[in-house]
């Protein structure tokens, strides 16, 4: 089906990161989806389903009352993800510029494509500070010579600001911990890919 053939396209794309990241990732794909023909469906039924928000693709429709970080907490929990699962989902999708409309922030990497730990390691380095800007977005300053390395979002953020969402952040920005950066992110990632199977045990 074309929608398997999406799913599979993101799978090869996972795994084309990981291997420009020096780590060898083979993802176990599972056919089985369905398309849906246009007399299938009622295209009119679908305005109140168009999505408000993606933080795992940096994006936020309009400002609302709710944060842009609460609303990511309320997706993550509708995809059945785990805090850590959460976390490594975003990180990788970042590193490997995935956001929407090709905007650059929190992408803290110099080797954009690469499925690296680098938006952990920069969050967390105290070499930067945080300068709030308008809309919701900052600026990571280097402290010594006070030029501005990256653009950043309240939900890039939240990463490095919350003290139970930091300290999964803190796992992945160690020095040794890329091949489990990796591995992390493709279970999380065919979990989600997966969460439409309905798979019989």
């Amino acid at each position: 089906s074309i929608a398997d053939t999406i799913v599979l396209a993101g799978y090869v794309g996972v795994e084309r990161a990981a291997k420009a990241a020096g780590v060898a990732l083979a993802l176990p794909f599972t056919p089985g989806r369905g398309d849906a023909l246009d007399a299938q469906t009622d295209p009119v039924s679908f305005a109140p389903l168009e999505p408000l928000h993606d933080a795992f693709r940096n994006w936020l429709k309009d400002d609302y009352n709710v944060s842009a970080e609460e609303l990511m907490l309320d997706r993550a929990q509708l995809m059945g993800l785990t805090a850590p699962e959460m976390t490594v989902l975003l990180g990788g999708m970042r590193v490997m510029g995935a956001n929407y409309g090709g905007t650059k922030h929190g992408v803290f990497t110099q080797s954009e494509g690469s499925l690296t730990t680098d938006f952990f390691v920069t969050l967390t380095d105290m070499r930067y500070v945080w300068e709030p800007l308008a809309g919701g977005l900052y600026n990571l300053r280097d402290r010594t010579t006070g030029k501005v390395q990256h653009t950043a979002t309240r939900v890039d953020l939240v990463f490095g600001s919350n003290s139970i969402l930091r300290s999964y952040a803190e796992v992945y920005a160690q020095e040794q911990a890329g091949e489990k950066f990796v591995r992390d992110f493709g279970a999380a990632w065919v979990k989600v890919m997966e969460s439409d199977l309905f798979l019989r045990a």
